[in-house]
């Protein structure tokens, strides 16, 4: 939430195109050595919610299963809903999420890198790149966002970067490998510098819901929010499928209330996810002149290897 409440990511079901080893690696893209963080830090969600992270918890190549939370390279989601503002009314929002197949160093972790466009009213208002990892347990964690904003189709900055490692920002659980009712809150995210701080709760579980891309039992549904803020900020409820991911999203209370709904699910051809590879590569050079505080500061992004689309490295 906060700044993040234009980001929603969908993650799939399908085949999952594997990704192999990279083909080149430099010396600043080298695995930091392992480290633990939490001993000390502040239960930012909640008690109990102190991050602790371990880098080596986290495989050499980022493979994402997590049954709440797939990620599966050539995978797109397009959702679709609306946001009632108190001040600006009633928008029209589209969300295109790609799962490429590329991945990005973030904090000594090799992450999966996602790409989304939002569109408000029609009109692209972010492009954003996020990083993800999974541990061996089943664990996924966000790792940062490069999310460029948009005014009347030109380029107005990325002054919401953040990436895990830099500037105080720490990486946070996506989803739990076993998320359960009763357990403390989580934090998903936090980068002080740009007063992002998103946590996650259990709110219930066995939810029916239906979808213009079906109908799914067994519903997941995550209750998010932002410590930071007051009531007008509210929060945002989130509803995950097994083997599907993110299906559903509504809003509890707050100023500005968004409701999105999973529209349509497509597996993207070679020559898709290749064109989708090369303008995600694009976005990641143009972060380094756009962002040279926080995402300069980062190894390049990679074009991986999958079994099933033979790429390179770039």
């Amino acid at each position: 939430m906060g700044h993040r409440s234009t980001t929603i990511i969908i993650y799939g079901s399908a085949v999952l195109l594997a990704l192999g080893s990279l083909t080149a690696t430099s010396a600043d893209t080298a695995a930091a050595p392992s480290t633990v963080r939490g001993s000390g830090s502040q239960a930012l969600c909640g008690p109990g919610s102190e991050i602790k992270f371990d880098r080596s918890a986290f495989p050499p190549m980022p493979k994402i299963n997590n049954k709440w939370f797939p990620l599966k390279p050539g995978m797109q989601y397009l959702t679709r809903g609306t946001v009632k503002d108190a001040v600006e009314g009633t928008s029209t929002r589209t969300v295109l999420h790609t799962v490429t197949g590329l991945t990005k160093l973030v904090d000594g972790v090799k992450t999966l890198v996602m790409w989304d466009r939002d569109y408000s009213n029609g009109e692209l208002v972010e492009s954003e790149l996020a990083f993800f990892a999974q541990t061996r347990a089943g664990t996924v964690w966000l790792f940062g966002e490069y999310p460029e904003e948009y005014e009347n189709g030109k380029l107005a900055g990325a002054p919401s970067t953040f990436i895990s490692g830099i500037d105080k920002a720490q990486a946070g659980i996506a989803m739990q490998a076993e998320p359960k009712l009763n357990t403390p809150a989580y934090v998903q995210a936090y980068a002080p510098t740009v007063d992002f701080l998103d946590c996650g709760d259990v709110f219930r579980t066995n939810r029916r819901v239906s979808v213009p891309a079906g109908s799914y039992t067994g519903v997941l549904e995550i209750d998010e929010f932002n410590p930071l803020e007051g009531a007008s900020a509210g929060n945002q409820r989130k509803f995950y499928a097994a083997g599907t991911g993110l299906v559903k999203v509504t809003a509890a209370g707050g100023n500005s209330q968004e409701f999105l709904d999973l529209i349509k699910i497509t597996k993207l051809t070679c020559a898709q996810l290749n064109r989708v590879n090369n303008q995600a590569l694009k976005l990641d050079r143009r972060g380094y002149r756009v962002s040279p505080d926080v995402y300069a500061k980062t190894p390049r992004a990679h074009r991986a290897v999958s079994s099933d689309c033979h790429g390179h490295d770039s």
